[in-house]
């Protein structure tokens, strides 16, 4: 069984027992989350797909830990104009393990 969830604007693939980073949730290591953005659902009796979400799907999941990415490094050059630029990015995330899907 699996689902496919929206959250932070970007969507996910998911069965039970699974650990995944998705981005920063309000709520503190140990805590219980829900993710009613729930697109399509497969179990043993088919697929159930969403318009745009699956009606009574819903995915529990408890939280891990938070934590930040590696770091994106991000260079701006231009030739012979003596122009460079080096940046970074490190992304925030929070880490869940999938606890239940149902719908």
């Amino acid at each position: 069984m699996y689902a496919v969830i929206q959250t932070g604007g970007k969507q996910y693939r998911v069965k039970q027992g699974e650990t995944l980073k998705v981005e920063t949730l309000n709520a503190e290591a140990g805590q219980q989350v829900e993710f009613d953005q729930v697109l399509l659902i497969q179990s043993d009796s088919g697929i159930t797909v969403g318009k745009p979400y699956v009606e009574g799907g819903k995915v529990t999941a408890t939280v891990k830990s938070h934590g930040r990415h590696k770091k994106v490094h991000i260079i701006k050059f231009r030739r012979r104009k003596h122009y460079m630029r080096r940046a970074g990015h490190r992304q925030n995330y929070t880490e869940v393990q999938i606890t239940g899907i149902s719908g």
